[in-house]
């Protein structure tokens, strides 16, 4: 089978699964260039199909809205890197990859182990106050003493990310897993009735759509990215005082503006209902009961701006006992038995496609919404989780098998830049070059480069 046949298979059972079945497919072109990952995992095959439903969503809205049929074109090493984008970022020449040398996989007592994640400072802190220890040297001398499950446990009911790490028997034995694998990998929900919504055609699919994007680190802040590569006005809306890696606020910021706002002030919460009441599409990848807790659920949000396409991200679902449970890529991994053998030391995945690829389907998500809006009515509702999309990356194992022409390792910088994959950028933060878009139209493109938190007034333009 060819890399564009495993491509094709993976992206028709996508459609079919989100009820997207009269997608353009002559609009597209896959080019196959091969793998970019150092994997046996066949990434690539899910990275294309996620890339390419975006592609087609938004060719469909270029039609319904402008009446243009634009062509999609990908590339199978181009969709690849995208899994590592912000391993291709510079800013003033220097790499600007983050994570703290704390993350990681710990040896455990009984042969096992553990992943704890502490690349915020709060979250750090709160694993050294669990463990009984002062400094970041005594952590492992720790964790070897303790039973990874009871860490978990503790870390769970503490807010923690700590996981007890985890062969895929072990994670399929797991209520949890049980509960994600009874959900679709897109869950959508009509929210109500109501009149079929158009708005204003312009230059590019989402032209002229405002989207109020609640999110940080790394796949809710991707789906926004990839809405504003096709024209939508998205608002980045935080919290102040919240903890944030510039490095991911830049490779995650590209046609967004950021505003500012505090939900636990009257003031702050009018401003905010207001910037709903005027929006297209909502979304949330906070913990779930976040919001809600705010007085924002979807009954609520749905009141302030009937015709309303919200959009949910989060770690492990609202299903099963973990459903509050906070987590992130690299500790989603190590849970679901995509990271141990149960005998060779653990290690992720070669790049991050748990929060790549849920960032690309939660802005497909978005765009099928409103195009059900357009041609249905009514206000709609989809559901992500980095666990489902786990779910659907062990299925396309199952079906295609491991990738047997891999790379023995990932194209540096330089290789990326001689291939004309990097573009540079003026910014506030510095020259920096970072990946471009790997989906390839004449029209589609990011309208302003990456701007600090809290840059811009909470209003739209």
């Amino acid at each position: 089978m060819s890399l564009v046949e495993a491509c094709t298979i993976v992206l028709g059972d996508l459609l079919s699964g989100i009820g997207f079945d009269d997608a353009p497919l002559d609009r597209l072109e896959i080019i196959d260039d091969g793998s970019a990952l150092p994997t046996s995992w066949p990434i690539t095959a899910n990275a294309v199909a996620a890339l390419a439903a975006v592609g087609l969503a938004a060719s469909r809205l270029d039609e319904l809205r402008n009446g243009v049929t634009a062509p999609v074109s990908i590339s199978t090493y181009h969709a690849g890197l995208s899994m590592a984008c912000s391993s291709y970022l510079t800013v003033d020449g220097k790499s600007a990859k983050f994570r703290d040398p704390f993350t990681g996989f710990y040896e455990a007592a009984n042969g096992r182990w553990a992943f704890l994640h502490g690349n915020f400072p709060h979250l750090q802190d709160g694993v050294l106050k669990l463990l009984g220890v002062t400094t970041v040297d005594d952590v492992a001398r720790a964790v070897r003493t303790r039973d990874p499950f009871d860490l978990e446990a503790l870390g769970i009911a503490n807010g923690l990310c700590i996981a007890a790490v985890r062969t895929r028997a072990e994670w399929e034995a797991e209520a949890q897993y049980t509960a994600i694998k009874a959900l679709p990998l897109i869950e959508f929900e009509r929210l109500d009735n109501g009149t079929p919504r158009s708005s204003a055609s312009g230059d590019q699919p989402l032209s002229g759509l405002h989207v109020v994007d609640l999110s940080r680190v790394i796949a809710g802040p991707m789906a926004g990215r990839t809405i504003a590569e096709f024209g939508g006005d998205v608002l980045l809306v935080s919290g102040p005082g919240l903890p944030s890696i510039e490095s991911l606020v830049i490779d995650t910021g590209f046609g967004k503006r950021s505003a500012t706002l505090d939900l636990a002030s009257p003031k702050d919460r009018a401003t905010f209902e207001a910037l709903i009441a005027e929006s297209d599409v909502f979304l949330d990848a906070y913990r779930p009961g976040s919001l809600p807790g705010r007085g924002y659920d979807k009954a609520m949000l749905t009141r302030l701006r009937p015709g309303l396409v919200h959009i949910d991200l989060d770690a492990f679902s609202r299903s099963g006992p973990w459903a509050a449970r906070r987590g992130y890529d690299s500790l989603v991994q190590a849970t679901v038995g995509m990271c141990w053998d149960g005998e060779n030391p653990p290690e992720n995945l070669p790049c991050q496609p748990l929060d790549y690829l849920t960032g690309y389907l939660g802005a497909l998500a978005g765009m099928v919404g409103l195009i059900r809006r357009m041609e249905q009515s009514g206000s709609w509702a989809g559901r992500l989780s980095l666990a489902r999309t786990a779910h659907w990356m062990w299925n396309t194992y199952d079906h295609l098998g491991p990738q047997v022409d891999a790379p023995s390792t990932r194209p540096s910088i330089d290789d990326a830049r001689s291939r004309g994959y990097l573009v540079p950028y003026d910014t506030a933060f510095g020259a920096i070059e970072a990946l471009r878009s790997p989906l390839q139209s004449p029209d589609w493109r990011w309208l302003a480069p990456p701007a600090p938190l809290g840059s811009h007034m909470p209003d739209w333009i």
